[in-house]
């Protein structure tokens, strides 16, 4: 006969909660590419249960104030310059989803989180890699914007305060780029990385991997600032390093290498198990540089 202490000892255990992860995403071209990196995105969402919705942290959302997309149908933004005309008719008609933005609006206060209704929707930080990884956009899509003027560590912070909502079957998307200067770029190198730009990767692999919770002490790091001469590109990792931190596991690397010197196109997973991606091929390219200066491009 079963005794009580034996039913107790036997709960059912907890469900384990939607992965993360943190894209390197490069160019937009490679949306329209198939290469080792946008074949890797493919094979993480491939690779974890289908969320019920998608929140991402876009390198290319950053402003004055913290915000979600709160529409119900968001438009697909097109926010870069001297590409083809084939890579601005691309279209990511995913829902939104109003009710998640008020979860995120309430999970996180004090916090204010305004709800935006009307002025941005999924821009191509966030759809360049969505459109690999859940190409069917069937699944509800909500951006929450960089606020420029907080410290990386209340961006941290700011991840990890967002742990709860895995638990109800959100994957957690942070889509930058860890090294990310454009006025270094070497045209002439599709896969090169400059000694300063893995020597930053390098260090940011081995916080990410041994101590998620110390990424903001990247900013210390004496290659920091020429990795980003601006942050918007490394903050959105912060947010995965934080909810990382939250579940006191490391993250794991999802892809690795570097596009024009310059750029590291590393991808970072949390709770998740994917194969490695062995294509070849390198990172899209960038609009000739003699027509649109790269910084101009908004890469």
């Amino acid at each position: 006969m079963t005794q009580p202490d034996d039913l107790t000892s036997r709960a059912i255990p907890k469900a384990r909660p939607m992965p993360a992860v943190f894209i390197g995403h490069g160019s937009p071209m490679n949306a329209l590419e198939q290469n080792r990196y946008s074949k890797s995105w493919a094979t993480f969402g491939r690779s974890i249960p289908t969320p019920r919705a998608i929140l991402v942290v876009s390198a290319h959302w950053y402003g004055n104030v913290t915000a979600v997309t709160a529409m119900a149908r968001p438009r697909t933004i097109h926010d870069f310059y001297g590409f083809p005309q084939e890579l601005f008719e691309v279209q990511y008609p995913a829902p939104g989803s109003p009710e998640l933005a008020q979860e995120v609006a309430d999970l996180v206060k004090p916090t204010r989180v305004g709800l935006d209704q009307d002025s941005w929707g999924i821009d191509h930080g966030t759809w360049s890699v969505l459109t690999h990884a859940f190409s069917d956009a069937d699944i509800p899509v909500v951006q929450l914007s960089i606020h420029a003027r907080r410290g990386l560590d209340s961006h941290l912070k700011l991840g990890a305060a967002l742990a709860p909502l895995r638990d109800s079957g959100v994957l957690i998307v942070g889509s930058g780029n860890i090294v990310h200067n454009l006025r270094t770029l070497n045209w002439s190198e599709a896969e090169l990385g400059f000694d300063w730009c893995r020597r930053f990767d390098d260090a940011a692999r081995v916080v990410l991997t041994e101590q998620p919770a110390a990424a903001a002490g990247l900013e210390s790091h004496p290659d920091f600032e020429r990795s980003s001469p601006t942050p918007d590109h490394f903050i959105p990792l912060l947010y995965i390093a934080g909810l990382a931190s939250a579940a006191n596991r490391p993250l794991e690397m999802l892809v690795g290498g570097y596009a024009f010197g310059s750029i590291s196109m590393a991808a970072y997973m949390l709770d998740a198990t994917c194969p490695t991606e062995q294509d070849p091929r390198p990172s899209a390219g960038l609009p000739n540089p003699e027509l649109v200066a790269p910084e101009d491009a908004n890469v």
